[in-house]
């Protein structure tokens, strides 16, 4: 079973995500920002991480960062309402930019996409 980090300001955002993708089969952590997602991240090695850009007084992009740097196994799909991010260099660094809209199929087949190209499903305990 794999690991996913869902990472968003908005709660209701949060809790759809966590719904569709426990639902799906995931084990699924959530978190507000920055400070809450790296703490977590340092408890438990997440698979994947589904990140908003747009952050109550924080920027997705600087958790990008961190991520690439700190976790480089991580898979990291960037969710956005906003398309002008596609073009910002640092956006580059995720694995895939995926828009927020009310049909998740894009969103849940980048999920899979990204995931079925491990080797081996992770065993966690």
């Amino acid at each position: 079973m794999f690991d996913i980090l869902i990472v968003d300001d908005e709660a209701h955002i949060r809790t759809l995500y966590r719904t569709v993708f426990i639902d799906s089969g995931y084990r699924v952590e959530i978190a507000a920002g920055c400070d809450e997602a790296l703490k977590l991240m340092e408890k438990t090695p997440f698979d994947l991480i589904i990140l908003d850009i747009e952050l109550e007084n924080e920027s997705g992009l600087d958790l990008l960062n961190i991520v690439r740097q700190r976790f480089r196994d991580c898979a990291i799909i960037l969710n956005s309402a906003y398309s002008t991010y596609k073009s910002d260099f640092q956006s580059w660094l995720a694995d895939a930019y995926i828009m927020k809209t009310s049909d998740l199929g894009p969103l849940k087949d980048e999920v899979k996409n990204l995931l079925g190209e491990s080797s081996v499903e992770p065993t966690r305990t």
